[in-house]
């Protein structure tokens, strides 16, 4: 536990609307925290890590794992996690074998790995009197955190002061790890990646701090101001790599110090970056928008966050993948602290490729600013012509032993979930297999389609635990799989698909090859083909809303369209006319 100071501030409801900024208002179950106490020189461990991993992807952003490391398995050799407060935290429990753990410390002693999974559906099923939010700023140069947190009443509490803690968490440590080849995710080469390790509590004390009162309606903003230390623990320390740590925050019902009870719940508190600079935009990550849109053009997500102290009102930027170059821009209003995402479209060539967004100026000034993504273009598959409005889709899954672990979606152009399946059921025999037949009815033609499996393991469906696969067919026809040869995904794997309507969706005769993308389109519009004279667009009044004169790649900038259906007509010079409907989506 560090040096800190805070504020505290509590409010009732009438003062609430004003002051409130990250907790929610509305009535929710308890979110559950599960701290388990382990060491790197017990061997059953990492079977408990694994547990603990599966209930958090099973709940994810309701459940939390803190991995606390003491007692006789827990060297200090390193990397030694052993910490003070972990160790204050150890020994208010009654603790006779490892790996043992609390479930939101409703027990007095720590309860086998068997017994997590049923007391953390029984505390998600609660009702909880209060909801907790809030943020990390963290400023880079000076590695200083300002937390903010958030506790909201939207009931009594039993206790008239209740107490709230704020751990700080890091991912990624490689180490030491007895039997760690029996938690595989996390183990690789002989080297262990610990997780959501407990490396300081911030506050007055390792049981929380009081907060008060604690009756329906009441808002409690505690600030702290946190300097995140180089290294954690004597002797052989730990790096606290801060692109790694992450800050949880619980609310207890009482203490007396040894320990602290019942959680009533718990969140994770939002982490960004900040600077006291006038100017300091941030782009933590660009993510590609998983959607199937079987196009090159592809559609690119990040938020944008103003980390300074005055209003950013406009960035300029470039992005890079391969040799393409794009220029774009940002205008609005964002005040300190607050953040917007942010899209653009940009056509990708066929691959995985290094890519790179680098802001040039904002507010007009120069910036340097850069943050390296992947942008990724896979190659789709195309059925035949299909006949009708409306065809079957048939996913044939070919589980692996481990079934449970086995999820799988299709999803629509819009990013609709149209279908999805498992986990499927465990098996006994040691590599055998199970085959699955999911049948989709009444799957619209003329359109595209993103199949995802997921195995929550990361190993995919093959091939230590059973040679699983997976295949599928449109109109009865295989267009995927056939070779069976496809269940080493990992933790996901995907297939674009077009289903091709029968007859011709985009109106006359003339404009051979022309083509109109992507469909749902984003910010742009881009039509293809030769001796285009205009392309118009209409919406769905019959309005026309733009008319761009025609080129052999025209673009049409839609970013100030509202979502919704519009009619692009392309006019070729001979006076052929051509029309197709496309979506606009955010």
């Amino acid at each position: 536990m560090k040096k800190f100071t805070f504020l505290v501030l509590g409010l009732v409801a009438g003062f609430m609307a004003s002051a409130q900024m990250f907790v929610s208002t509305e009535p929710a179950n308890r979110n559950v925290v599960i701290e388990e106490f382990t060491g790197r020189n017990c061997g059953y461990c990492p079977d408990g890590h694994l547990i603990a991993n599966q209930i958090c992807a099973n709940n994810p952003d309701r459940v939390w794992a803190v991995n606390i490391h003491a007692g006789g398995y827990a060297p200090t050799s390193y990397p030694n996690f052993n910490t003070t407060d972990g160790n204050t935290i150890h020994g208010g429990f009654s603790i006779s074998g490892y790996p043992t753990g609390v479930v939101n410390r409703s027990t007095s002693s720590g309860q086998s790995r068997s017994a997590w999974n049923g007391l953390t559906s029984q505390h998600l099923a609660q009702a909880s009197e209060l909801n907790v939010g809030g943020q990390v700023v963290i400023d880079p140069e000076t590695r200083e955190a300002s937390i903010t947190v958030e506790v909201y009443y939207t009931g009594n509490s039993t206790e008239s002061t209740n107490y709230l803690t704020v751990y700080m968490l890091q991912d990624s440590i490689w180490g030491s790890q007895s039997g760690g080849s029996s938690n595989p995710s996390q183990w690789v080469g002989g080297q262990y990646c610990h997780m959501h390790i407990l490396r300081d509590v911030i506050g007055e004390s390792a049981w929380g701090d009081p907060i008060t009162p604690t009756t329906a309606g009441t808002l409690i903003t505690k600030e702290y101001t946190y300097a995140i230390p180089e290294m954690i623990g004597s002797p052989n320390g730990v790096e606290v790599d801060i692109e790694n740590v992450h800050f949880l925050a619980f609310v207890c019902a009482r203490t007396t110090n040894t320990p602290a009870r019942n959680i009533l719940s718990a969140n994770m508190l939002e982490k960004s970056e900040g600077s006291n600079e006038p100017i300091y935009p941030v782009i933590k990550s660009v993510s590609q928008r998983a959607v199937a849109v079987c196009s090159q053009v592809k559609t690119f997500d990040f938020g944008l966050q103003n980390g300074g102290t005055e209003n950013l009102t406009s960035i300029q930027y470039k992005v890079e993948v391969g040799n393409a170059v794009e220029e774009y821009e940002w205008n609005g209003v964002l005040e300190p602290r607050q953040k917007e995402d942010v899209s653009f479209d940009m056509e990708i060539p066929f691959g995985t490729h290094a890519g790179k967004l680098t802001i040039v100026k904002a507010n007009g000034q120069d910036y340097p600013y850069e943050v390296n993504f992947t942008a990724v273009c896979d190659e789709w598959t195309e059925t035949e012509p299909v006949d009708g409005a409306t065809t079957t889709m048939k996913i044939y899954i070919n589980q692996d032993q481990f079934g449970e672990q086995t999820t799988w979606d299709v999803v629509n152009s819009l990013g609709e979930v149209i279908a999805e399946g498992g986990p499927y059921a465990h098996l006994i025999a040691s590599g055998s297999t199970q085959l699955h037949v999911e049948t989709i009815e009444d799957v619209p033609t003329g359109a595209d389609y993103l199949f995802n499996i997921y195995d929550s393991n990361d190993n995919g469906i093959c091939c230590t635990y059973g040679e699983g696969w997976y295949k599928i067919k449109v109109n009865d026809v295989y267009i995927l799989g056939q070779d069976q040869d496809n269940g080493g995904f990992g933790a996901h794997g995907s297939e674009l698909i077009r289903i091709n309507k029968g007859q011709d969706l985009i109106g006359e005769n003339g404009l051979d090859g022309m083509k109109v993308y992507p469909n749902p389109a984003n910010n742009t519009i881009f039509v293809e083909g030769e001796n285009i004279k205009a392309v118009e667009i209409y919406n769905s009044l019959g309005q026309m809303v733009a008319n761009v004169e025609g080129s052999v790649k025209t673009v049409v900038n839609v970013a100030s369209f509202d979502n919704g259906v519009y009619f692009v007509k392309v006019v070729a010079n001979d006076g052929a006319v051509k029309t197709q409907k496309v979506t606009i989506a955010r």
